[in-house]
């Protein structure tokens, strides 16, 4: 019995869905019955494409159906990211689960559709107008009568396409979105009975473990198969191209042969430096440029500014660095295929295994099964393509899990930046052109079917990552406020024009060269590291000044959302209006202070500022995070709860990524490869006081709040220890040797 047919032998509607999604075989996105079913019992079970990572998104999803279909909450199924019975909504990632089901259009609409034909229906069966029908508590009701939902349609098809003229309850109406519904995963998560991915069986399971390269680039010669023959429990060594993997009858067995089995590999080329890798980074070619904004008149600008200031700033390649190894488990047999993946998007998975293993996209069905945490691109994609080509070869259910080593020395990093800053001042002190030029490595990315590549077990099968094709120069930009202005990596600094800023000459250049390691998205990609660049950079130039450096951001911001993100978070935080540095810091001991950094999140998905408070030990280098104030504006608040542990989690991540975490290597190899080399926050850790402060704003678009914290943690910890010290920190992560010699060099 399939997850289909146990939902219609329990008396949900069973629904058949029509290919015509966006991949072959996925539910139609226009269809009602894609996205709802009412079960016999008055049951609703919701089906949605943005799965639950740990952000709390299932729980607002449930939320939002009981709201909009005026059911309790304890009545509502919800069932993500199956290939068999979800719409197809691409990956789940950047912060956009939030807008894209609780605006007008998908989950949302399917709601309001559903909740307004089950008053249509209601209106015909009681023969009352459907102005004197309201729907409650999962019942369509008049003055004197009332039908449920189960007897209105329990079992049948609504049959019925997305309304686009569905209305959404009014905000003020809500009883269950907006309230701080607890999330439903929690019990069985703090009891030990979730079942992640890593705790999946199935009859007749092997267990499979893979054989890395030594090195980036290095290719296969030989394999001596005869060198773990006789190994309790081994099924099989299997070699194709330059992907090696063993299979044995437990894990422990398959880690043991893939340990010992004898491997000869041709040395891929030398490693780039690690030391002074931001400017080589700088002088590599070729390149792939893009302009984001370029206003036309910067250079004219600055050469007739009162005042030119410049600075440099550079960001490590960092892992995701999951807690739990990397998992998936995989049923190949008979020319289908059952994949049970902590991907992040189960259709790309559908598609690009069905190349791998030379199946019908229609013959592979992708489960999620939540992993040990994720947030970007870590093992949870490779280690799908490494299960699903050992079960095709043995014909039996394989699971495999990556080890630390190999989780973390051929996961896709998340990109290293090197970033130039030159603004030009006028003589009263306001920037009249800002010159923002950032150079990143890139290699592989998310994969999916025609670039299976992307990611490492991919390569080792013969295929090639996403072709990098250089550019250079880079085409024109689109102008402010033109179709073609886009600031979802914010490379442009949120002080620019285009609605949110004063500044009117901007220009803003990236260069993409090709990386030694395979990268991809890590929890605000891109926008992390920009923003640390340009927060960092608007406080030097407040302290030029000696401006307090809430006062300069507000002078050169027009928005109300960011103006308000910034008064709320020092309301909060109780901010001092002074210049930084702190005029009475201490030169021994413990030096406390503050910083500040605002954002609109990828321009237009979320605004948010963030205080940070910190003491500087000026002996040990070491910093102390003691506070963290966050203002945050999403739009309207679906789960308060919900975004406050969004807040905490994003703030803590990004504080492990702004004290600690950076990848290492030496001329052949990753070295960061345990943790003891690669340093992410412990058990035990001081923790700081984190607040948060939700703006709601009902009448506004949903946007996200998954990565605002983490955007701006780093620049405002950095712009702390500044004002604490007066040492100005530009290379990331803050490490004490570096605290040390930023005092040093300042003094």
């Amino acid at each position: 019995m399939n997850r289909r047919h146990f939902l219609a032998a329990a008396g949900a509607l069973f629904v058949e869905f029509p290919a015509f999604g966006q991949v072959p075989g996925a539910p139609s996105m226009k269809a009602l019955d894609s996205w709802v079913a009412i079960g016999a019992d008055g049951t609703v079970t919701a089906y949605s494409g943005k799965e639950e990572l740990g952000q709390g998104i299932f729980t607002a999803q449930a939320q939002l159906v009981a709201e909009e279909l005026c059911v309790p909450f304890n009545r509502v199924k919800l069932i993500t990211c199956d290939t068999a019975l979800t719409p197809d909504q691409a990956h789940t990632s950047g912060s956009q689960s939030h807008p894209a089901n609780f605006n007008h259009g998908n989950l949302a609409l399917a709601c309001a559709t559903a909740r307004e034909a089950l008053i249509r229906l209601a209106s015909t069966k009681l023969g009352v107008p459907v102005s004197e029908l309201s729907a409650v508590n999962g019942e369509v009701r008049s003055a004197s009568k009332a039908i449920g939902y189960g007897e209105l349609v329990g079992g049948q098809k609504f049959n019925l396409t997305l309304d686009p003229a569905a209305k959404r309850r009014d905000p003020k109406t809500w009883t269950v979105l907006g309230k701080p519904v607890p999330r439903t995963d929690i019990p069985e998560i703090v009891t030990g009975r979730f079942e992640y991915v890593q705790n999946v069986r199935v009859p007749g399971m092997l267990h499979g473990g893979v054989v890395r390269p030594p090195s980036p680039g290095a290719k296969l010669a030989s394999v001596d198969e005869a060198s773990i023959a006789g190994m309790p429990g081994l099924v099989k060594v299997i070699v194709k191209k330059d992907f090696v993997g063993v299979v044995a009858e437990k894990q422990w067995q398959a880690i043991q042969a893939a340990q010992k089995l004898k491997v000869s590999w041709t040395p891929g080329p030398a490693l780039p430096p690690f030391a002074g890798f931001a400017e080589h980074l700088k002088k590599q070619q070729p390149t792939r440029d893009t302009r984001l904004l370029d206003s036309g008149d910067v250079d004219q600008k600055l050469a007739s500014a009162a005042t030119v200031m410049k600075a440099s700033y550079y960001h490590p390649y960092q892992m995701h660095g999951s807690v739990g190894g990397s998992c998936a488990v995989a049923d190949v047999q008979g020319g289908k295929a059952t994949i049970w993946s902590a991907t992040q998007g189960v259709w790309y998975q559908k598609s690009a295994c069905a190349t791998l293993l030379g199946l019908r996209p229609a013959d592979v069905h992708v489960i999620f099964q939540r992993g040990s945490g994720c947030y970007g691109l870590n093992g949870a994609d490779t280690v799908t393509y490494d299960a699903a080509v050992m079960s095709q070869a043995v014909g039996k259910p394989v699971r495999v899990q990556l080890s630390r080593a190999d989780e973390m020395a051929w996961e896709n990093f998340g990109n290293a930046f090197a970033l130039e800053q030159r603004v030009g001042l006028d003589a009263r002190g306001y920037i009249v052109a800002w010159d923002h030029e950032a150079w990143s490595p890139t290699l592989g990315n998310r994969p999916g079917p025609s670039t299976p590549g992307n990611v490492i077990t991919g390569t080792l099968l013969g295929y090639q990552p996403e072709p990098f094709v250089a550019r250079s120069p880079a085409p024109p930009a689109g102008a402010f406020g033109s179709s073609g202005f886009n600031n979802s990596s914010n490379g442009i600094p949120s002080y620019a024009g285009a609605g949110h800023g004063n500044v009117k000459s901007v220009r803003v250049l990236v260069h993409n060269v090709r990386s030694a390691f395979f990268t991809g998205p890590l929890r605000s990609p891109a926008r992390l590291q920009n923003t640390f660049a340009h927060e960092c950079f608007m406080d030097e130039i407040a302290a030029k000044l000696q401006v307090d450096p809430l006062e300069y951001r507000l002078r050169h911001l027009s928005f109300f959302r960011l103006r308000d993100a910034l008064t709320e978070v020092a309301k909060a935080a109780n901010w001092q209006k002074r210049p930084s540095p702190n005029p009475k810091r201490p030169k021994t001991g413990m030096a406390p202070g503050r910083g500040i950094a605002v954002v609109a999140y990828e321009g237009d998905n979320g605004y948010a500022a963030l205080v940070a408070e910190v003491e500087v030990d000026l002996a040990t280098g070491l910093i102390h995070t003691k506070r963290i104030v966050v203002s945050n504006d999403s739009g309207p608040v679906s789960n308060p709860d919900g975004i406050k542990n969004q807040i905490e989690g994003g703030a803590l991540q990004g504080l492990s990524r702004a004290l600690g975490e950076e990848v290492t290597w030496d001329q052949t190899k990753v070295t960061s490869v345990h943790w003891g080399n690669y340093r992410s926050l412990t058990l035990g850790m001081e923790t700081p006081v984190i607040e948060s402060v939700l703006i709601n704003r009902p009448e506004e678009e949903a946007c996200g709040s998954g990565e605002t914290s983490i955007t701006l943690i780093q620049a405002a910890i950095g712009n702390a220890v500044f004002d604490a010290t007066g040492a100005r920190l530009r290379e990331a992560p803050f490490t004490p040797a570096r605290v040390l010699a930023a005092i040093k060099a300042s003094s």
